[in-house]
């Protein structure tokens, strides 16, 4: 799967938290919003409730971005709300969790653990129409910088949003400290050759 490609389509249950259901998931469904799918190596794992935790910290300003976000494992639904029942950081998440038994979604993003068979820490970010903006994918043991991720979703957005003229291209500069303030900078690409 390649940065600005059309991601793969996928049907699956989830367990939605907030109102304790069982429900089926298409990801067409959600065209027209931003879409983060967070992957996890299982359920009753360390590092992964830190995840869903720190996600959840930051819930409401990924929902007033327009985004929705999913948790995927290779676990089953019925795995993941015995998780959500048990774990002191995931029973406070709001955050569907799909189930991937099959690891198919897994094996066609690309986040398939070859040696565990499970998924690797990872997370993508999908554009309104239905295109990949955004790919990671980390170390086990490594939990997610969430500011980053929010900060990327902005950016993106920022991006995605910009109406370029002719010969102007809309960045979003590196930045050397934590922050998530988004400043674009509009580039004349002829006139700005070698001043950055």
């Amino acid at each position: 799967m390649e940065i600005g490609s059309e991601t793969s389509n996928f049907k699956e249950k989830a367990y939605f938290p907030e109102s304790d259901e069982i429900k089926e998931v298409s990801l067409k469904d959600y065209r027209g919003k931003w879409v983060i799918l967070t992957f996890y190596p299982g359920d009753f794992t360390f590092v992964c409730a830190t995840d869903i935790e720190a996600l959840m910290s930051r819930y409401d300003e990924f929902k007033k971005e327009n985004a929705e976000i999913f948790a995927i494992s290779t676990d089953t639904v019925f795995s993941h709300k015995g998780w959500v029942q048990v774990s002191p950081r995931v029973s406070k998440s709001k955050i569907p969790m799909i189930q991937d038994p099959k690891k198919e979604i897994v094996t066609s993003y690309g986040f398939i653990n070859s040696e565990t068979g499970g998924a690797r820490r990872g997370l993508v970010i999908i554009d309104p129409e239905g295109r990949l903006q955004y790919y990671a994918v980390f170390n086990d043991a490594l939990g997610k910088d969430v500011g980053n991720i929010l900060f990327s979703l902005r950016g993106l957005k920022t991006i995605h949003d910009t109406k370029e003229s002719a010969g102007h291209i809309c960045i979003i500069p590196a930045i050397a400290k934590a922050t998530e303030n988004v400043n674009k900078m509009e580039i004349d690409t002829v006139k700005d050759i070698g001043k950055l």
